[in-house]
């Protein structure tokens, strides 16, 4: 281990005098400390650096935390993997259930949707389900209080394995807190005759959530203290690698959404393949590290991006992803996370797929009928969007060369008529050319082709190693999408940053205080009603989506002790919070 004093800056939050009241998945990280002063391309390495936390072995801070390469933790997945491998060889009466809320509800989504439809193609039996909490509308919205209801969560696991004599769960929780998760574990627990139960996280188990859940007797730590437990016979598994605080703290849907992706591929995929020995599981992992140095290998193209999304946003305008196949679905879940993440508006960024619902696969079908929210298909996005799009307005197209480059053509001619932000991020399979005529715009396409190179104003390519047999193509297509992901991570988090975003500068104030600041700037108001201070925590979150700016008003009043409309004059001319509150400090 290394000692304290030969820690970098970066290294810091190892120590475990770090935050120490924090668990690692909501410390701040030391890389991204300055990401709201951040150029695009400084905010982009920043991110490449944060990402790569991902891929340790132990880390030497103190603190003993198990990274992902470490024995431990590979071993785990090996006996997990074998379980799996199991279900599939014997698939009658056994189902393997995937399940989280938010980002790690959409991720099992995800999963289980996509294996399915290999195991089709291999004339195998769909062993996988997946939950999340909320229901298929929390694929494309936040829906919170389904999260923090333990019994809500227990009775859909009851309801998705109706019928079956076995069943592996894995249920994800990035910072082993969510109640609806810890529900599902502890109903495993108590019918061990059938369930093998699967806690996927990135904290400590002694870092779990300890606060009691209303209605409830126990807490997130003592599900997962159990859990630890019965992992010594092999009757519960836990897998939870420390990959380091998120780049905005807590923001789960980046790095744990990253490794969450990473880890249930590769059991999956082990699983599948029979390849589930220790050397084969460590080998498919750090193939992802493999992935990560070439997505950010176009850093300079990704900053580019990042650039352009945020002067869309800065305007008032609108980012659209509009993807084909898989890649659309990862574009549909960046989109769904910037409203809770950032407080964006729902129509900041949203994301469309090829065929819709068809594509989506999930499990209650057509939600269009919900509102406009959930009209997702490239029909809608002609039909409903297209015709109110703007200058200011960006589109990202997100495809893959093997997808129909004549359908991504003729659409991206139809957007370019209304907007000349027409950007793509591609993928290429095996080696191309780049015509000269066309230098810095790569051209791998065929002649009748070159349209589409024409109507975009950049094309990020990304070039992948030609993958020809049908089961190596799909373990290429789950690459490409966690690609995809760190892209636009990169550019919705990169593009509210350069729009909007605050930093923790609020001088310690007593939490009192700021919980009353909180609910004024909520509320638009210097003298809130005893209804308005005594609402639910799900009350005040309905309220303030519909406001802006609520945290950094919040935070000029606790600096100024000013009323609500002087602290939204005060924020006035500052693209950045932090710079905002400084000159008023040194006014």
């Amino acid at each position: 281990m290394l000692a304290a004093e030969a820690l970098t800056e970066m290294d810091r939050w190892e120590m475990p005098s770090y935050e120490p009241r924090l668990p690692v998945t909501e410390k701040s990280n030391p890389r991204t400390r300055e990401l709201d002063r951040a150029r695009p391309e400084q905010l982009v390495r920043s991110l490449r650096d944060c990402d790569s936390e991902i891929f340790q072995h132990l880390w030497g801070g103190g603190a003993g935390y198990q990274g992902l390469y470490s024995d431990s933790i590979v071993q785990t997945i090996v006996h997990v993997a074998k379980k799996v491998e199991d279900i599939l060889k014997n698939p009658e009466g056994s189902l393997i259930v995937l399940s989280g809320c938010g980002t790690s509800g959409r991720l099992a989504y995800l999963l289980a949707t996509s294996f399915n439809r290999l195991l089709t193609g291999l004339k195998k039996e769909r062993v996988l389900a997946y939950i999340i909490a909320g229901g298929d509308k929390a694929l494309l919205t936040s829906q919170e209080a389904p999260e923090d209801d333990p019994q809500l969560g227990a009775l859909n696991l009851e309801q998705v394995c109706t019928g079956k004599s076995r069943v592996l769960f894995i249920g994800i929780s990035c910072g082993l807190s969510a109640p609806f998760v810890a529900g599902q574990l502890d109903f495993c627990m108590n019918h061990l005759d059938v369930f093998t139960p699967v806690l996927l996280g990135f904290n400590p188990v002694d870092m779990a959530r300890n606060e009691p859940v209303p209605g409830w007797a126990l807490t997130f730590r003592a599900v997962a203290e159990r859990m630890l437990e019965m992992q010594k016979t092999h009757r519960a598994f836990i897998i939870n690698p420390a990959v380091g605080p998120e780049p905005i703290s807590g923001s789960s849907r980046m790095k744990a959404g990253s490794t969450t992706k990473i880890l249930l591929e590769t059991l999956l995929w082990s699983a599948l393949t029979s390849t589930v020995t220790h050397r084969d599981v460590l080998k498919l992992l750090k193939n992802y590290e493999h992935i990560h140095r070439v997505t950010y290998s176009q850093s300079e193209q990704i900053a580019a991006l990042v650039k352009q999304a945020g002067a869309s946003l800065q305007k008032g305008g609108h980012v659209y992803y509009v993807g084909w196949g898989t890649l659309g679905v990862i574009g549909i879940i960046d989109a769904s996370e910037c409203v809770p993440t950032f407080g964006a508006e729902a129509g900041d960024i949203c994301g469309f797929i090829s065929e819709g619902y068809t594509a989506m696969g999930n499990t209650e079908g057509d939600m269009t009928s919900l509102g406009p929210e959930f009209c997702i298909g490239h029909k809608d996005f002609v039909s409903a969007i297209l015709p109110n799009v703007r200058e200011s307005d960006s589109v990202i197209f997100l495809f893959t060369l093997a997808d129909d480059l004549d359908a991504v053509g003729d659409l991206a001619l139809c957007v370019k008529q209304k907007t000349s932000n027409l950007h793509a991020v591609a993928h290429a399979f095996g080696a191309y050319s780049v015509p000269k005529e066309y230098e810095g715009m790569p051209q791998h396409l065929a002649p009748s082709e070159d349209r589409i190179n024409r109507v975009f104003a950049s094309i990020l390519t990304i070039t992948w190693p030609r993958a020809p047999e049908e089961e190596s193509s799909f373990l290429m297509t789950l690459q490409v999408e966690l690609a995809t992901k760190w892209v636009l991570n990169a550019v919705s988090t990169g593009a509210h940053i350069l729009k909007d975003i605050i930093s923790d500068c609020s001088g310690g104030c007593a939490a009192e205080l700021c919980h009353g600041a909180l609910i004024r700037a909520v509320y638009s108001t210097d003298q809130p009603t005893e209804e308005m201070s005594t609402a639910s925590l799900t009350e005040h979150a309905q309220t303030a989506n519909t406001c802006s700016k609520v945290v950094p008003t919040a935070l000029m009043m606790l600096r100024w002790k000013c009323s609500v409309r002087e602290a939204r004059a005060r924020l006035q001319g500052h693209m950045i919070i932090r710079d905002a509150v400084e000159s008023c400090l040194t006014a």
